[in-house]
């Protein structure tokens, strides 16, 4: 590793906290890319004239973040940036393709079932009317990033597993002709479900970030229905703010 991690002793800022930013400002940037090695602590502290307990608190808040990981045998290893996703109306396999990060999909569950009251709304179709379902887990470097739930009204498009493991939902339906003009959507947060962190890699109980999507053709017809979890160790939403005089 050679990369200027430098901090700036005069600084009141911990020298912890300077270490972990510029740790992950390289990570961010590709400096460090996933895989490499930043050794163990003690050969750390000793390249970069800090002491041990410093270091330990820099890795240990990045770890905690989920960018690096310490393996037993081989020392602290970066595992991936983490995804930000902008608030607009894209895919999240166009975003992780976007961020470098290798994008693949297992199909879970890909049929037609009856719509509920929710699904029925959202979508304007009758409840108990045909809908098709689709889950889908979503990686990036074979580790789970998303579990995405969707519904689309019948009779949209054909979707087959395949389509669906080599590209992303949205690329399909422009592929169909279908052009995606807006979408209603809110973002929240809740703890995962034992099902949901075993599919996940997450415990019971861990924060998920969850997002429920509407969203809308050129002529105002509702296209899909999505219900989506992340991880938040691996995933961000990120807003842009306007001030209104």
């Amino acid at each position: 590793m050679s990369l200027d991690l430098t901090v700036d002793r005069g600084s009141p800022v911990p020298l912890y906290f300077q270490l972990s930013q510029r740790l992950e400002a390289a990570i961010e940037r590709g400096d460090l890319t996933p895989g490499s090695l930043l050794g163990n602590e003690i050969e750390l502290a000793a390249r970069l004239g800090l002491s041990r307990p410093t270091v330990r608190q820099a890795i240990q808040s990045l770890v905690d973040k989920g960018l690096l990981v310490r393996r037993r045998g081989v020392g602290t290893q970066v595992v991936h940036s983490r995804v930000k996703r902008p608030l607009e109306l894209s895919s999240l396999y166009d975003d992780l393709a976007a961020a470098g990060q290798r994008p693949a999909t297992k199909v879970l569950v890909n049929t037609v079932v009856p719509a509920t009251a929710a699904v029925a709304a959202a979508l304007a179709v009758p409840e108990g009317g045909d809908v098709h379902r689709l889950e889908r887990l979503r990686l990036a470097h074979g580790e789970p990033m998303a579990y995405l739930c969707n519904f689309l009204p019948p009779g949209l498009l054909d979707l087959g597993t395949g389509q669906l493991e080599a590209t992303g939902l949205y690329r399909l339906m422009r592929a169909a002709g279908i052009t995606l003009h807006s979408a209603r959507q809110s973002i929240g947060a809740r703890a995962a479900t034992a099902a949901e962190g075993e599919r996940l890699g997450e415990t019971e109980g861990a924060p998920l970030l969850t997002m429920e999507r509407t969203t809308f053709d050129d002529t105002g017809r509702a296209v899909e229905f999505a219900t989506h979890i992340y991880r938040p160790s691996r995933y961000s939403f990120e807003f842009q703010l306007l001030v209104r005089s």
